[in-house]
Formats: C-alpha cells, sequence, structure tokens
C-alpha cells in the first residue's frame, strides 16, 4: 500500500507550547476508507473596531488586492473571504461597547432586548452549538486572552458567547485550566462518581418534592446529565488522548508575552477542534473598552491604552498607531488560520473544514458605529463556501445574514436568525 510522505507525528508549535496533534488520516495508509471529516466553526474576536481606512481594500471579486491593514493574510489568501457592508443591530441609549462585545454574535431582533437593555438573546454561536455539541465532548469552547487584573468592567465586556439573557458562557482565560479541562480525563473520570452519588440522592429526594420542586430538580438533574455525557465522551476518547503526548503549558499565563498569549490559546482551540472534541469555539484577543495600558512587544515602546486610543483616531500619529494594532492582531489571525492549514484532514486541511471568523462588534470605536463590521473568514466549511473573494454586499445587509448562512452550513435549517433577510448566496457554493 502506498503511504503518505506525512510523518507519523505531526506538531502544532506555538510560543510558549509544543502540541502533538492525533494519528492523522494523512499519515494512515491511502488505501485505508476514512469518513468525511466535519465541519467547524471558531471566532476571533477584536475589541474596539478597527482603523477604516488602512482596513477596507479598493478591489473585489476574486483575487481582490489585499488593504494595509490585511496583508499578513497573503500566504493563505486564496483561502479567505472579506466581507463587507455586514450591519449589526445597535439599541441608541445604551453603552456602544458592552452591546459590541456581548451582542456581536447575538441572534435577537431590535425588540427583543435584554433586561440590561441590549438586543442580546442566545448567541449564534450556541445556537449552532445545540445540534453540534450532541456530537463532541464538549459542546462549545470559550476563550478569552485577557491578562487585566482589575475587574472593573461587567460581565458585557469580556464575553461574547452567551447561552441566553443573563446566562452568559462565561470565557476562560488561563491556557493550563483549558489544556485540563481538554485533556485532563483522569480528573474527568473523578467528577464521574462525584456525579453519580448526586444522582443517587437526587433519585431519593424526589417523591418527596411537590411538582414546582421536581420540575425544578428535574432541570437540574438534565444539566447534570449533560455532564455526565460530556465525561462519557472524553473517557471514550481516552486511548486516542493518549497518543497525543501532550504537553501542559508551562508558562503562566499573566506573564506571556501579547503574541504568546494569543497563539497558545489559539493552539488549544486548534487542538479541541481538530480532535472533534468541540467543533464550535470563541477567542477574544482582548476584552472591550478596558482602559488599563497593555504592553504590546515588538509593536509599542511602552504599554498602550486601545480603548483610549481609539477615541483619538482624528489624531494622524495616534491614527497610525491604530494601524499598527490591527496590522498585529491580523498577524496573529494568519498564524492561527496558517497552522490550521499545516493541518491534513482527508483530501485537504483542517482549515478547508472549518469556517474561522475575525471580526469585530463595531466598526469604528471612536464614533461607536456598528456598519461595516470588520469580517474575513478563512476556510472553505467543507466545500460549502468559495474564497478568494471580496464580497462587497449592499448597504445595510445584516451581518445576522452570514449567522443564518453559517447556521444552514453546519446543518440547522432556520428560516431567521436575528434581523437576518435572507442567505449570503454569493458566498455559498
Amino acid at each position: 500500500m502506498r503511504t503518505s510522505m506525512m510523518g507519523r507525528r505531526t506538531f502544532l508549535r506555538g510560543a510558549g507550547a509544543t502540541l502533538a496533534l492525533p494519528f492523522l488520516e494523512a499519515a494512515q495508509p491511502k488505501a485505508a476508507k476514512v469518513s468525511a471529516p466535519p465541519t467547524r466553526m471558531a471566532f476571533f474576536y477584536v475589541p474596539n473596531g478597527v482603523a477604516q481606512k488602512a482596513w477596507h481594500p479598493g478591489d473585489t471579486g476574486m483575487e481582490f488586492a489585499l488593504s494595509p491593514s490585511l496583508m499578513p493574510l497573503e500566504p493563505v489568501r486564496e483561502k479567505i473571504t472579506l466581507h463587507t457592508n455586514l450591519d449589526r443591530i445597535k439599541v441608541p441609549g445604551t453603552d456602544g461597547h458592552a452591546q459590541a462585545s456581548s451582542c456581536y454574535l447575538s441572534s435577537a431582533t431590535p425588540d427583543e432586548l435584554s433586561p440590561a437593555g441590549y438586543p442580546l438573546k442566545r448567541t449564534i454561536d450556541q445556537v449552532i452549538a445545540d445540534e453540534a455539541g450532541k456530537h463532541t465532548a464538549f459542546r462549545s469552547l470559550e476563550l478569552s486572552c485577557n491578562s487585566y487584573r482589575d475587574n472593573r468592567e461587567s460581565v458585557y465586556f469580556d464575553n461574547i458567547s452567551w447561552y441566553g439573557h443573563g446566562h452568559v458562557a462565561r470565557s476562560m482565560k488561563d491556557p493550563q485550566k483549558v489544556f485540563r479541562r481538554l485533556f485532563a480525563v483522569d480528573e474527568h473520570k473523578a467528577n464521574a462518581s462525584v456525579l453519580d452519588v448526586i444522582l443517587a440522592d437526587a433519585k431519593d429526594l424526589q417523591p418527596k418534592l411537590g411538582r414546582l420542586d421536581r420540575d425544578k430538580l428535574g432541570e437540574y438533574l438534565e444539566s447534570v446529565r449533560t455532564v455526565e455525557r460530556q465525561i462519557e465522551r472524553i473517557t471514550k476518547r481516552q486511548d486516542d488522548l493518549a497518543e497525543l503526548e501532550l504537553l501542559e503549558p508551562g508558562k503562566l499565563w499573566t506573564a506571556m508575552r501579547r503574541d504568546e498569549y494569543v497563539q497558545v490559546m489559539g493552539d488549544l482551540m486548534i487542538l479541541a477542534l481538530q480532535t472533534d472534541l468541540t467543533r464550535v469555539s470563541t477567542l477574544m484577543v482582548a476584552p472591550e473598552r478596558w482602559d488599563t495600558p497593555l504592553a504590546f512587544h515588538g509593536v509599542f515602546d511602552k504599554p498602550i491604552r486601545h480603548h483610549g486610543w481609539t477615541h483619538n483616531q482624528h489624531k494622524k500619529e495616534v491614527l497610525k498607531d491604530l494601524e499598527k494594532l490591527d496590522l498585529f492582531h491580523v498577524e496573529q489571525f494568519a498564524r492561527l488560520v496558517a497552522k490550521m492549514n499545516a493541518v491534513k484532514e482527508g483530501e485537504g486541511t483542517l482549515l478547508d473544514n472549518v469556517m474561522f471568523t475575525m471580526g469585530s462588534g463595531l466598526s469604528s470605536g471612536m464614533l461607536h458605529e456598528c456598519t461595516n463590521l470588520p469580517t474575513v473568514i478563512a476556510g472553505g466549511a467543507g466545500g460549502a463556501v468559495t474564497p478568494n473573494q471580496h464580497l462587497k454586499h449592499p448597504e445595510g445587509t445584516p451581518i445576522a445574514n452570514l449567522w443564518l448562512s453559517m447556521a444552514k452550513i453546519m446543518g440547522l435549517e432556520k428560516k431567521r436568525i436575528g434581523d437576518s433577510t435572507g442567505l449570503l448566496g454569493n458566498w455559498l457554493a
């Protein structure tokens, strides 16, 4: 039998960690038959919008010329799509930045307001995870590169994933804890024995309760069973996970450089997607609006205040610095895209079976605008989309049309999501 030239081990090298990937189809005999890889989706969220002029290219259509801010994507440009003129719902009179992050992926229509006054409902990642999560150990994975030690901002600024009104899918910030959650099989087995005790006690308690209490207990037990099923799936994967020979990230996240931090969290996200531990993930590169200075080694000589800068970008020197920061974020995204493209899957790569979206809930952080949102999608979604193009949609097109299209690609038949008006037919293959 003819075998692949790819080695038995393939390593995903990120700053601060070297992670061994599992056996890949590309490393197996070509005669072996494998099922088609699943389609997965992930989000790379950038706070406070972008510097508009350097972001938006002049060309549209296939093989468009990249703008200055998007130049790091040149090596993978054949597998990216730039979307422009996509708008998000905005409610006047409420905090623009809190809306930007918490409502970016919202499936809410303008009249479906949360108690805080935002159009916040179940976010599209969680809508899709309702179905995709039935097949994986984890329904979704939420990550944040928030190394700030002051927590003065509310939960709305530090999370983009929500189960529903007031129910946040809180993001994880510590790479070591993420690693243990994903790959510490022995810990999950220990937790399973605790769940057995809980379920046994609940069974004894049930006959003593009234109808309302039984309903409440039923809801609680269902959540426990969800965790139980998760542990079962991870335990069944124990042999596969043992083959990974993974190394836990050793450097403390609070001591990492920004690029190290983003890449390590991105590496963990890629591993979770590649091993099918989850098919839905979100990664925030930083929270919205925090004004504590943050260091960017190799980019700026001293720590910067991103949010404060956005309100002074009418100054030429500040605008240039914001463009440098945008370039840094696109470089981090491009590195993760390249890593996905290096992982062989079937006849293609992991990237060919992923929708990996870089975006922000604001276009202009200075004006708090949420029209023409920055949106770049890497990957081919299993052949469902046509990449290597700039799609300039009609002005006023809801970004919910993109979420509706993604839901369709992921196997959900939804007539409407949020304020969507239809599918993005010019993107779907």
